[in-house]
Parts: C-alpha cells; sequence; structure tokens
C-alpha cells in the first residue's frame, strides 16, 4: 500500500467520514457471509463487484451489533461530552434488553449480568477466563475518530476504557488500543501499516501483551498463519491490517476481508474503519452507501443512514 499523504482540512474531513461509514458498509457488506468459508465473496461476486445483498437473517445493508454499538459509543461521548463509562454501559444494556439481531456472547452475558459498569466485565472474566473477542473492536470507529485530536498516548488510553466495559481480558484492551491509533495516524494522511506507524503503537502495548501482538501485525503475518478463529481479537485486526497491505482501494480491502470467512462482519468493520480513514468517505461505492442503514434496538423506531453517519463522524471531529 502506499500513497497516503498529509492533506488539507477537507481531506481530513473525508477521510474522518471514511471512517465510521467504511466501518457500518464493511459491517453491513460481510454480515451475509458470517461464518460462511473461504472464498465466500468471490464464489457471490466473480467480477468483484460486491453488492448489499443481504441473507442470513439480514436486509440488504442493514448494519449489525458492530455499527450500532458504535453509534452507541459515539452519541454517549458527544452528550456527556467526553467518556462517561456509567451512561456507555447503560445505553448498551438498554439496547442488549432489546434483543438485538445479533449481539456477541461475550457482551451479551457481561450487559445481563445484572453487575455494575465497573465490575460485570472484570467479574465475567474471572469466571470465564476467557474475554478476548474481537467485541470492542467491531465498535471502536466513532472513539477512534472523536480521540483523535488528543494524539496517541490518549486515544489508546481511552480505547483501553472503552474496551474494559464488556472485555475484562488486557488483550482486547491492547488490540482496540493499537486501532484507535492506527486509525489516527491515517486520520493524520500517514499510512497506518506502514512498518513505523505500527511499531509506534506496538511501543505503547502492555510488555504482556506486546510480542503476541507484534506477531499479528507483522508485514509478512498472513490470516492463513491465525491461531484462533477470527472471531477473536488477534486475527481480527491482523486480518484487517493484512487486507490493507494486499490490496490498493477501498472496494478491494473489503472483499479480500470477507473472503477469509468465519467471522465476515466484524472482519470487514475493523478493515472498513481503517480503509476507510486511509482512502476516505469519496472512495466508498454509493451502492453501498445508499441501502446502509442501522436499526438501534433499545431507542424506538430510529434508523440511520449514510448523512446521519456522516453527520455523526463529523461531529465527533470536533
Amino acid at each position: 500500500m502506499g500513497g497516503t499523504h498529509r492533506g488539507d482540512r477537507a481531506d481530513r474531513a473525508d477521510r474522518v467520514a471514511g471512517a465510521v461509514l467504511g466501518s457500518a458498509v464493511g459491517d453491513a457488506l460481510g454480515a451475509p457471509f458470517e461464518f460462511g468459508p473461504p472464498g465466500v465473496y468471490t464464489a457471490r461476486f466473480p467480477d468483484g463487484a460486491g453488492e448489499m445483498c443481504g441473507g442470513g437473517g439480514w436486509d440488504p445493508g442493514e448494519a449489525t451489533d458492530d455499527t450500532q454499538m458504535a453509534v452507541l459509543v459515539g452519541e454517549s461521548l458527544l452528550e456527556r461530552g467526553g467518556f462517561d463509562p456509567a451512561d456507555m454501559f447503560d445505553r448498551f444494556r438498554r439496547w442488549a434488553a432489546d434483543e438485538p439481531k445479533d449481539i456477541g456472547l461475550q457482551t451479551e452475558q457481561v450487559l445481563g449480568s445484572g453487575d455494575p459498569w465497573d465490575l460485570a466485565a472484570a467479574r465475567h472474566f474471572r469466571v470465564n477466563g476467557r474475554a478476548a473477542g474481537n467485541g470492542s473492536l467491531m465498535r471502536a470507529a466513532t472513539s477512534a475518530v472523536y480521540f483523535a485530536g488528543d494524539g496517541r498516548a490518549a486515544t489508546m488510553a481511552a480505547a483501553r476504557r472503552i474496551a474494559a466495559l464488556t472485555h475484562g481480558d488486557v488483550a482486547a484492551w491492547e488490540g482496540t488500543a493499537v486501532l484507535h491509533e492506527l486509525i489516527r495516524v491515517a486520520l493524520d494522511g500517514d499510512d497506518p501499516v506502514s512498518p513505523g506507524a505500527v511499531t509506534a503503537a506496538l511501543d505503547e502495548v502492555h510488555g504482556d501483551h506486546r510480542e503476541r501482538w507484534a506477531t499479528v501485525l507483522a508485514p509478512d503475518w498472513h490470516p492463513d498463519d491465525a491461531t484462533e478463529f477470527n472471531g477473536a481479537v488477534w486475527p481480527c485486526l491482523g486480518s484487517a491490517l493484512w487486507a490493507l497491505r494486499a490490496t490498493s482501494s477501498f472496494e478491494e480491502s473489503l472483499g479480500a476481508a470477507i473472503d477469509l470467512g468465519g467471522d465476515t462482519d466484524t472482519v470487514a468493520a475493523v478493515t472498513g474503519a481503517l480503509s476507510g480513514a486511509v482512502y476516505g468517505a469519496r472512495a466508498i461505492p454509493a451502492r453501498w452507501t445508499r441501502p446502509l442503514h442501522v436499526p438501534l434496538p433499545g431507542y424506538g423506531p430510529r434508523v440511520l443512514r449514510m448523512q446521519d453517519l456522516r453527520l455523526l463522524a463529523l461531529t465527533l471531529a470536533r
């Protein structure tokens, strides 16, 4: 990849919108293929020009829990003037109580536990010993945009705190922190998959987790090298960086991500956030943004569409 450069303010606005819209588009595009085999996207769209096709319980262009939670994150940050953990957790819980079509098992258990925001995830992790799912990555586009202007250390710290609301495993916190930082780099007009950008992010990762993250974020890592299903945080983020490195356009990056099979909506949502921040909203095909819609269980008949997500992104960027 390459060719990204520090641009003017208009370009930054387009990248900001691209990060949030890109994540939502990836989510909706990948949803019908979830838990399918590798090559499923190419099999459906041999010419590479994918459509919002629906399936698996999803309407064409319908975003899943990934984007729904990202919207809740963004709206909490805006309405509370920053990170208010109790407020954000309450929004998550209200959404989960209305039985969304899809919700991660771990997230569902934490939000349904009845425990307060500051104990629920930690207690879940203590009992289960496993909490490194990709559920904190999938919702990070909005918070990454919000905190990008605060610099590397601050955006990574914020990512950890938001991840910790539902994920008790430090591995999930660190992966979300790295994603925040790489989106920040892309919004600045620089290349988020360059060795320098990745190394700078890894330097901030908790020492106990740095080596494992360095492995999956390395330039020569391939999703075939994954030691876990891509519903786990490590191969999910590693696959997103791979998809960005291995392609040269927004469209190609999402096709590559979905073609990996498995947790296609989330891998494509994370890829879309990064790729959208690199290529900008202008690179996202209208045939994908037109049918895009985000229902919000727990919040009445609200449905956000492309212009709503663009406005949310630009407002978050302050």
